[in-house]
């Protein structure tokens, strides 16, 4: 393979670690007066155009030595990626004006996407465990920007919890390393393939401490913790960005780690971790709803929201053992409507909180009456996160649960059960804000619209949220040719 192939399979990546590099570059030569919003802007789309031509031509394969590859899969996580930080850069292009630091913020921010794209080409556990950790790094550093007491308290917690994970997984990828041999994937799903059932334990142990550290990312409980408080404090793009990209990463890089590394559906261990992602699922969708009842702070809720939300989408990794393609196409498919609804979400209560000063749910009344779009987008938002047709949630619900139904075993449909009485637990605090919203009286008659970029942002995500609820065939077909692509 000659050396422009190596940097064609990695182009993406490499073009927004390069682009970060040149935000940084540029801010140090030209201070305030660099075009550093626009100069991001420029490398994403870039970074999207490039992506899209791998996705054309059809590259596949391993790349470095093996260490990296590109399949469908990859291609497909890192189109939601790039769309998820071109929404949030655009969204955030008033907010970074004000910013001390915004070259800095950008550049972390393409650093983080940057090492997500290689994140979930990764194909050994050397090259995972340092992208996952520089995503990692990248936004410890940018949830404590805001210089508040609460984005310094925010971004703390990231930082120890995060450490805390990285520790916990690094252990089981030494487990699984001294059972195979091997940090490769292919390698190690050879080995657990041919492996007696006394290998058994210690293959039990790594995949625990592995699902850990990946539970951390993907904001599962027991390991949730971080989340209400990241999201509440760090600035809002980033809460935005996490809420998205970071959970997307996480998702995707853990089928690839369960669903190659360990052989899919179709080895003596396969019913063992699906077991443990369907625990995850249910501790998740409890604790997270739940914990929302409680909350009047509207980012908050949309932590605990994420919580129970990442619950419904281990579901479809728990439905692998049926050894088909279902289960990792729902959770694909899943994150793609995901991405539309959250960072719908998201924006507008970033936007309303830059108008208002405030994130108390209270503050909502009335909003349809001050800010329709706003309101308008929020509410469809909403009701796709409960689930409710002809949202994308609903289209995305449905994928998920029916691949659980498919496996036919009697605890996954037990799984569903749960899943369907807590979506009707979500509907009651996700209606009681859009009633705030529609029904109450605004205690501020005074009118007010996002900024133009924002706008657009709002819109391209209702539109996403309603197209792929009355249109899904596209992004389910897409979602299948890539999970194919896993084995």
């Amino acid at each position: 393979m000659t050396l422009w192939e190596h940097i064609h399979y990695i182009g993406p990546a490499l073009t927004l670690l390069v682009g970060a590099g040149a935000v940084f570059s540029i801010d140090l030569i030209a201070g305030r007066r660099a075009p550093v919003w626009g100069l991001t802007l420029l490398v994403i789309v870039v970074a999207f155009g490039w992506t899209t031509a791998q996705a054309l031509d059809g590259t596949a394969g391993q790349a470095l030595s093996g260490s990296v590859v590109v399949d469908r899969f990859s291609i497909f996580v890192t189109f939601i990626l790039l769309v998820s930080v071109l929404a949030v850069t655009m969204a955030a292009r008033d907010w970074l004006t004000r910013l001390d630091g915004n070259a800095e913020f950008l550049a972390m921010l393409l650093v983080a996407t940057g090492s997500m794209a290689l994140l979930v080409q990764a194909n050994d556990l050397i090259t995972l465990f340092i992208a996952l950790e520089t995503t990692s790094i990248a936004q410890f550093i940018m949830a404590g920007m805001a210089r508040t007491s609460r984005s310094a308290e925010a971004g703390l917690k990231y930082l120890l919890t995060g450490a805390v994970a990285a520790a916990v997984l690094l252990y089981g990828f030494a487990f699984l390393f001294g059972i195979s041999g091997s940090t490769e994937l292919p390698a190690i799903a050879d080995f657990v393939r041919s492996s007696p059932e006394g290998q058994r334990l210690p293959l039990l142990l790594a995949f625990v401490f592995i699902a850990a550290g990946f539970g951390y990312k993907m904001a599962l409980a027991p390991f949730h913790a971080w989340a209400p408080d990241v999201y509440e404090g760090a600035p809002a793009a980033l809460a935005s960005f996490i809420s998205v990209a970071s959970k997307a990463a996480g998702f995707a890089i853990a089928l690839r780690v369960f669903y190659t590394g360990l052989g899919g559906g179709d080895t003596f261990v396969a019913q063992d971790w699906a077991m443990v992602f369907g625990g995850f699922a249910a501790i998740s969708m409890l604790f997270g709803n739940i914990g929302a009842l409680a909350q009047t702070s509207a980012r908050r809720l949309l932590g605990y929201s994420s919580i129970a939300q990442a619950g419904n989408i281990a579901i479809g990794i728990a439905a692998v053992a049926a050894g088909s393609t279902m289960g990792p196409s729902g959770v694909l498919f899943f994150l793609g409507t995901y991405a539309a609804t959250n960072l719908g979400a998201f924006i507008a209560v970033t936007a309303v909180q830059e108008r208002l000063g405030t994130d108390e749910i209270a503050d909502y009344a009335g909003l349809m009456k001050r800010s329709p779009l706003t309101a308008g987008v929020l509410t469809l938002c909403l009701l796709s996160l409960t689930g409710i047709p002809p949202t994308a949630g609903f289209i995305a619900k449905v994928y998920v649960f029916n691949a659980a139904v498919q496996a036919d075993q009697l605890w996954l449909l037990g799984l569903v059960a749960l899943a369907v009485l807590n979506t009707a637990i979500s509907a009651f605090y996700y209606l009681r804000w859009v009633r705030t919203m529609w029904l109450d009286e605004p205690k501020d008659a005074v009118s007010f619209r996002p900024a133009g970029p924002t706008q657009a942002v709002l819109l391209a995500a209702m539109l996403g949220v309603l197209f792929f609820g009355m249109a899904p065939t596209w992004l389910i077909t897409a979602a299948q040719r890539a999970a194919a692509s896993l084995l």
